[in-house]
């Protein structure tokens, strides 16, 4: 290197410390090696293995469920919005008589909008009084924190190729561009005039069936079809960079108005998000209503979404679902999947066996010549985002924990993360395990030791952001999963009764333990696991069978081929693949330093090495697979010690033993004594959580 690099710009002589060690960051200048070492071993040093918070959803948008207090608080979802602004949608689920209020930092805090009114700002003093850089904070108006009212907010943060606000005012001319920085085609924008009463003016790629829809605008505070005219966009599509509005009052007034505008993102592909960085987050579609049933693929499964029926005069409303509040997996039952309206002010609603909408691995299922929201001959437009977990975790209490209940009622448990899956266990004489979950509602569930059907009468809820309620007139243990990419995912499926059936999965590796059941007949539990890095065994769940080695894939294994790390095929097997038949998978895989799946042979006593730091994990189950035996499970709140610890049998409805020391500490992962028999067995572990 000479002197003539420098000065002649082709390498910048001054260092510029980097701003950590993601993969986007950037370290400019000459640097030696050794200060390099140092840089990373602060962890400030960019590293290709690193994303940002910024390329996973769950920085980008939340939906956070509170109770009103009617004083003042604070809600923390996680979202910066005073360093990176965005969208705060709030809505009374309990009461008619409260409108959605949309609050954004464009124009901030105290000035709601109402996206079922034509009513200009609103000046709310005690409403939505501040944005911060994880949430917000709220004061004791009742529409936004009204005591004891249940309360749903959605946040959309400001992020390139996801959602951008702006604000701008009419020039008083034919046409205008407004420059904006979502830095992708707008799939949706929602203008809204702020200075005097207007309808909502709705920009939506699918309008007229995808087909010139810069003609068309739907009033977000109506049910109407759409309206057509050039003088909304002044029949000129969005940009990248642009869109464009003509001399209709709903965009840009021939007199003095201002206006606010919500772009959202279309990703087709090309997302950018994620861990492989090549995920999409937010779609804006159509699909066409059939009397048959409808399958939506989106790519991905999502968490929250927005439909409108976009042809006709059937005067549809704007229905919006999310999985925190109960947006559930086919097939339908009990209340189904919970719907609010953003052109109503009604309350949460949702209507059972003849629920409309489900979530799928991939997308959203909707009943055919579904009166609203699949009406056969009409098309429907909607905004999907992908449900959070998109990162493997790296510290074991963002994603388990166990929780113990003695015998009376009502209870609720703080976890500090969503719970996704909830396996409850009765310690008493009287002995159940039954593994609960989100896609399927908290009042279905299953038992570990039985090949009964799926029953209903749970107990279980689950709209809480940070844990769940129950009820138990039994002393119990909970293990609590959330589930996230490279850990734990869940999967409903729908067999074919095919002799191929590929189901997609979210958990982005292959899967090394997999917990599947029909739900709707007597069936036994099947669990293949991975026991070599190319061959499965097969096991069951509700007996103490030691399962198969699959030696080849066919109908009878239940796998048709070795899954893969985004899909898993099943042949033609009552017990994985009836046609019609309902099923729901449980996927376990090992994340480092998190969670841990692998096998041991016992012989007298046993160190079993997790990979693990320092304690020993808060969570094992140990099944024999060379012979007939229990699957034994085992947690660090009832205890993992030096002498007896306490354990449950999830296939059997056993009391719990405490009388017999089968493991013991060991740091970085278990040990195991003479006590339990020689010979080969599997083993999952979750790392210490406290």
């Amino acid at each position: 290197m000479t002197t003539r690099d420098y000065t002649a710009n082709v390498i910048s002589a001054t260092k510029v410390v980097p701003d950590g060690n993601f993969i986007t960051s950037k370290a400019s200048g000459v640097w030696d090696i050794n200060e390099a070492l140092d840089l990373i071993k602060g962890g400030n040093w960019p590293n290709a293995a690193n994303f940002p918070p910024d390329a996973f959803v769950d920085a980008l948008f939340q939906t956070h469920l509170y109770t009103g207090n009617s004083s003042t608080r604070t809600i923390t979802n996680g979202i910066d919005l005073s360093g990176k602004g965005g969208l705060v949608w709030i809505k009374d689920r309990d009461s008619g008589s409260n409108a959605h209020l949309l609050y954004d930092t464009e124009r901030g805090a105290y000035k709601a909008l109402k996206s079922s009114s034509n009513a200009a700002n609103q000046t709310r003093s005690t409403g939505l009084t501040g944005f911060t850089s994880s949430g917000f904070t709220l004061g004791s108006l009742g529409a936004e924190n009204g005591s004891s009212n249940d309360k749903v907010s959605w946040t959309f943060r400001k992020q390139p190729k996801f959602f951008d606000v702006v604000t701008y005012s009419s020039n008083q001319s034919s046409s205008q561009t407004i420059n904006h920085n979502l830095g992708s085609v707008p799939g949706m924008i929602m203008v809204k005039r702020t200075s005097a009463s207007a309808n909502w003016a709705v920009y939506h790629r699918g309008s007229n069936g995808g087909t010139n829809p810069e003609e068309y605008a739907l009033n977000l505070n109506t049910s109407g079809a759409p309206n057509q005219g050039t003088s909304f966009w002044n029949d000129t599509a969005p940009t990248s960079t642009q869109f464009t509005v003509g001399n209709n009052a709903l965009t840009n007034d021939s007199d003095p108005a201002d206006y606010v505008a919500y772009l959202f993102a279309h990703n087709n592909n090309d997302g950018g998000f994620g861990e492989p960085g090549d995920q999409d987050i937010i779609k804006c579609g159509s699909y066409s209503g059939s009397s048959g049933d409808i399958n939506v693929n989106l790519g991905f499964e999502p968490q929250w979404l927005l439909i409108k029926e976009a042809t006709g005069s059937n005067n549809q409303a704007w229905h919006i679902v999310d999985t925190m509040r109960a947006f559930e997996a086919p097939p339908f039952h009990d209340n189904g999947s919970q719907w609010l309206e953003a052109n109503t002010d009604n309350a949460e609603t949702g209507d059972g066996q003849y629920q409309r909408v489900a979530v799928t691995s991939t997308g959203f299922f909707l009943t055919g010549n579904n009166y609203g929201w699949g009406r056969n001959g009409e098309t429907y437009i909607y905004m999907a985002i992908r449900r959070g977990g998109m990162q493997t975790p790296t510290a074991a209490s963002d994603v388990f924990s166990t929780q113990l209940q003695n015998a009376g009622g009502s209870y609720t448990k703080t976890t500090g993360f969503v719970a996704d899956m909830i396996l409850q266990a009765s310690r008493d004489t009287v002995l159940v395990k039954r593994p609960y979950d989100r896609l399927r509602g908290g009042s279905k569930y299953l038992e570990t030791s039985s090949t009964s059907a799926e029953a209903s009468g749970g107990t279980m809820e689950f709209d809480n952001n940070t844990g769940y309620t129950g009820v138990t007139s039994l002393n119990t243990v909970d293990w609590i999963w959330k589930r996230a990419r490279g850990y734990f995912d869940i999967v409903a499926y729908t067999g074919n009764g095919a002799t191929s059936n590929s189901v997609a999965h979210n958990l982005g590796v292959v899967p090394e333990m997999m917990w599947i059941r029909r739900r709707d007949a007597v069936e036994a539990w099947q669990v293949p696991v991975l026991i070599t890095s190319s061959g499965y065994r097969n096991m069951r769940l509700d007996t103490t069978y030691e399962g198969q080695a699959i030696s080849s894939y066919t109908d009878y294994t239940g796998l048709k081929s070795q899954p893969t790390s985004t899909n898993f095929v099943l042949g033609q097997n009552s017990q994985t693949n009836v046609s019609d038949g309902t099923f729901i998978a449980y996927l376990f895989v090992t994340a480092a330093g998190v969670s841990k799946f692998g096998s041991f042979t016992q012989s007298g006593a046993t160190n079993v090495d997790c990979g693990f730091t320092g304690d020993t994990p808060s969570f094992i189950i140990i099944k024999r697979t060379d012979a007939a035996g229990d699957w034994y499970i085992f947690d660090s709140e009832r205890g993992i010690v030096a002498g007896n610890d306490p354990y449950l049998e999830l296939n059997s409805t056993d009391a719990e033993v405490t009388n017999t020391d089968i493991v013991d500490p060991y740091s970085g992962g278990f040990a195991t004594t003479s006590s339990l028999t020689n010979g080969d067995y599997i083993f999952y572990a979750i790392a210490a959580t406290s």
